[in-house]
């Protein structure tokens, strides 16, 4: 499925856009979660400037 994903946002309107992945570790168990977004390229900076 992220194939298809990744394929849509190389093609013609979408390559404005990108996919971006954070990795969070839960205070509770320590474990890892993963988020997953599309967004603007222009915002990607931001993105990951930002907590959660």
């Amino acid at each position: 499925m992220a194939k298809k994903v990744v394929a849509a946002i190389k093609t013609g309107s979408g390559k404005g856009f990108a996919k971006v992945i954070r990795m969070q570790k839960s205070e509770k168990t320590g474990s890892y979660a993963f988020e997953e977004d599309i967004i603007a390229t222009e915002k990607v900076k931001e993105y990951f400037a930002r907590k959660k």
